[in-house]
């Protein structure tokens, strides 16, 4: 199967621009939607517990930059 390119400016929030379709039934109810959204959410809550640590210091490692900071900087967002 060939992967499939996302529409143009969207966004996974994994990064991924292209891969394998997904596709969800378009008909859930609400009630249906609601329940696999809780669903990832206690997933996701019970992933963030038993790695927390790990994954602020991923995290951390992964964002930090190399630029040097200009302390002066006068457009500076966290001045």
């Amino acid at each position: 199967m060939k992967p499939i390119p996302l529409p143009w400016g969207y966004f996974l929030p994994s990064g991924l621009r292209q891969g394998i379709p997904f596709v969800i039934n378009q008909n859930w109810t609400t009630e249906q939607a609601v329940a696999v959204v809780e669903l990832l959410d206690d997933l996701r809550e019970a992933i963030w517990n038993h790695y927390e640590l790990q994954l602020y210091d991923y995290i951390r490692e992964d964002r930090i930059t190399e630029t040097p900071v200009d302390p002066n900087d006068e457009f500076d967002p966290y001045k």
